[in-house]
């Protein structure tokens, strides 16, 4: 409970414009943020970039960090966002390259992380886009927004029980589909389940 009164106090501060409160929430999640990080891009450089992209992002909006009620899982999916759209960039550039030709062959983890990242992003998109209206909205309540179970069904006006029922059922959905794709499986399983 300290630590959490601890933490909404360094929110406040940093809000405020305390840039050592804000310095002390970077210490607090930089370890956490990179080893997530390094597990879902494998790359070391990239993660570094990726945490100060969010820290970043995070300070030049300082004025909103109190109104955060659970800034772990704030961060966190902040995180899994960065992750997701700098490996799309990351495609999209290598997709470029080889289109003019340009491109060097490429060996170890890096070149078979960036040949399967157009499949991954596809499998995600169309996974979520397999799901209902109300289960998609639920899981972007839940997985993205960072919602507990109780505070979606207060905003949806539906019972905590329909809320669990539409995120397992959409969660399920989600991994059935990602089965065909082992990469993307294996990616997608460390951003949807990773709970904060």
């Amino acid at each position: 409970m300290e630590s959490a009164n601890n933490e909404k106090n360094l929110l406040r501060l940093a809000a405020e414009g305390d840039s050592a409160a804000f310095a002390g929430l970077f210490r607090i999640y930089q370890h956490k943020l990179y080893g997530f990080l390094l597990r879902a891009t494998g790359s070391p450089e990239m993660t570094e970039d990726i945490i100060q992209d969010i820290f970043l992002k995070l300070w030049k909006d300082r004025s909103n960090l109190s109104q955060i009620e659970q800034f772990g899982g704030y961060v966190y999916r902040m995180a899994q966002h960065q992750v997701i759209n700098s490996l799309k960039r990351m495609a999209k550039e290598t997709l470029i390259l080889n289109e003019l030709g340009k491109t060097q062959p490429q060996t170890g983890m890096d070149a078979e992380a960036r040949l399967s990242l157009q499949e991954v992003t596809q499998s995600l998109h169309q996974a979520l886009n397999k799901l209902t209206p109300k289960q998609k909205e639920v899981y972007t309540l839940s997985r993205e927004r960072g919602l507990k179970h109780d505070e979606i069904a207060r905003y949806l006006n539906i019972s905590p029980s329909t809320v669990n029922n539409h995120l397992i059922e959409a969660l399920r959905l989600i991994r059935q589909q990602l089965r065909a794709s082992p990469e993307a499986f294996t990616l997608l399983m460390i951003l949807l389940t990773f709970q904060p």
